[in-house]
């Protein structure tokens, strides 16, 4: 068996064609989509995902904003600056690039953005309406996963599922996301004792661990659904996934490649959550 490659980038080049109509019919309206994104300091890698959301949003008819603010910038500058982002009508997104600087609070810079503007869908309101079940900001890896595999035609329902990882950003969401659609989910990570035993029974796998090939073929479960969201840069510059694409996909029937895989997705979903708060504001 050879897997079929589940290609994220078709996928989101389909569905930001229709959101950009979107886009378009609401500018028309008078109401155009704006996401404005504060980036403090200068990771490469940082530097790089602004710089493609900031061109994903042009190319969809948005208006972008960016902030730059150096490394040793003071917190409170930045804080003020999400105060006013908040208080501008026209800004309908706002996204506060990580990691930040070690004299940052995180959760207390998340927690300043508006949970009505909270596109990146890290806000504790709305991580609460996702585990309720009530519509809200998804957050954008998690929910791109969900939007390949319902693109794909995959049944979720009574499916088993096993999410390597537990983060707030990708395993905790998209375990609830799972969930919500019927599937029976496993999270493992660090401290789970025997992984492969979970993964031979798994459908649906979701790799988010943050190490280089880390799942292989001979831990799969024949003609399982993997998702790599993993993404690391190897010594020689190259990037892989946290699944061994080569064992895997002699395994699995359907599997995400690395890079080209989740990561359009992620931006996918950033444009369908801003394009959605423009949509609530226009309707006010």
């Amino acid at each position: 068996m050879t897997a079929r490659i589940l290609d994220g980038k078709t996928i989101a080049e389909r569905v930001r064609e229709d959101i950009a109509q979107q886009a378009k019919t609401l500018s028309a309206q008078g109401v155009q989509p704006c996401l404005a994104v504060i980036l403090v300091g200068s990771d490469p890698a940082s530097a790089v995902y602004v710089r493609n959301k900031v061109a994903a949003c042009e190319k969809a008819g948005f208006r972008s904003l960016k902030f730059d603010y150096p490394a040793d910038a003071e917190p409170a500058v930045v804080l003020a600056k999400i105060a006013e982002l908040n208080a501008d009508s026209s800004v309908h997104g706002i996204l506060v690039q990580l990691p930040l600087p070690p004299q940052f609070d995180e959760d207390a810079v998340l927690e300043a953005i508006l949970p009505t503007k909270d596109v990146d869908g890290f806000h504790a309101e709305n991580f609460g309406m996702l585990l309720q079940g009530r519509e809200s900001f998804y957050p954008c890896t998690p929910w791109g996963v969900m939007r390949m595999l319902q693109e794909e035609n995959v049944k979720i329902e009574g499916a088993e599922a096993v999410i390597i990882g537990r983060s707030n950003i990708v395993g905790k969401p998209m375990a609830v996301m799972l969930l919500s659609k019927g599937a029976t989910v496993t999270i493992c990570h660090s401290k789970t004792k025997d992984l492969t035993a979970h993964l031979k029974r798994a459908d649906i796998v979701v790799a988010a661990v943050g190490r280089p090939r880390f799942v292989t073929g001979a831990m799969l479960k024949p003609g399982a659904i993997v998702i790599d969201v993993g993404i690391n840069r190897l010594p020689d510059g190259k990037l892989c996934g946290d699944v061994d694409f080569d064992s895997a996909k002699q395994v699995a029937s359907l599997i995400t490649p690395v890079p080209g895989g989740v990561g359009p997705m992620t931006i996918t979903m950033l444009l369908a959550n801003t394009l959605l708060s423009a949509q609530r504001a226009a309707a006010k």
